[in-house]
């Protein structure tokens, strides 16, 4: 009796454990920069929406998986995906030789650049009026390279922040004077949100995708649910959706490209 009980009793525990495996594999940890509007942010009722949470949640879909959403600061998404904490990142990341170094890309989706930002009514008009100004910029983010490149060119200090909304409160109330990142996110912010204006493109030529660790098969399986995306014109009206007009034709939201190396 003993001896049955015994069997019985790990069967039934490696099935338990078989099961939690299955389910652990079923489910994307997501890292994600959540304030990060209109790429992922939270609406009026709480839940995570955006562009790029839209797409993950699609291709997991596509590939019979489940998304969780991990909320972590964009300068920690690097180190996140390379020990393994999540499985991949978005947060409108930049694709860059220096990061293809150390991590791996999905095609890109979208085609960006840079801009300058200020409160509405503001008499700065570009870069060219900030000597001596004060610069707000996401720690780790492109437009945090972009300032830290041009500080001598320009002549202004330089603010760091954790997301956009607190970096938004300190410009509208005037303890910077100006906030540098992705065109994209501040047109959008100005729009809907209001209080400040877009006073300059910051030319670039960034593309965004999705982040993961090298030598990480989803990457190819996300490049390929990518690649069907663009020709089924499931992302075309996904850009339409979220920024309103339907993306150029020979931008990355259309175009199918190879994976980045």
């Amino acid at each position: 009796m003993t001896s049955l009980t015994s069997s019985v009793r790990r069967a039934f525990l490696a099935a338990l454990f078989s099961a939690s495996v299955a389910h652990a594999e079923g489910t994307l940890n997501v890292g994600a920069n959540v304030g990060n509007v209109p790429w992922e942010f939270q609406d009026a009722s709480g839940a995570t929406v955006g562009f790029e949470i839209e797409l993950v949640n699609q291709i997991a879909k596509n590939l019979g998986k489940s998304v969780n959403v991990v909320n972590t600061p964009f300068n920690g998404l690097f180190a996140a995906v390379q020990s393994g904490r999540i499985d991949l990142a978005i947060s409108s990341i930049t694709i860059t030789k220096k990061r293809l170094e150390t991590v791996a890309f999905a095609q890109p989706y979208y085609d960006s650049d840079q801009s300058l930002t200020v409160k509405a009514g503001s008499p700065l008009k570009s870069m060219a009026d900030f000597k001596g100004k004060t610069v707000g910029v996401d720690t780790g983010s492109t437009g945090a390279m972009w300032a830290t490149t041009h500080l001598a060119e320009y002549g202004y200090t330089i603010r760091e922040y954790v997301g956009l909304n607190a970096a938004m409160l300190d410009l509208k109330n005037g303890r910077i004077d100006g906030y540098i990142s992705d065109i994209p996110a501040l047109q959008y912010y100005a729009k809907t949100t209001g209080g400040v204006a877009v006073i300059q493109r910051l030319k670039t030529g960034e593309q965004y995708s999705i982040m993961f660790a090298k030598n990480n098969d989803l990457a190819k399986q996300f490049n390929a649910q990518i690649d069907m995306m663009k020709r089924s014109g499931y992302l075309a009206a996904l850009h339409k959706k979220w920024f309103g007009a339907a993306p150029e034709k020979t931008t990355s939201t259309v175009t199918v490209l190879p994976m980045p190396k």
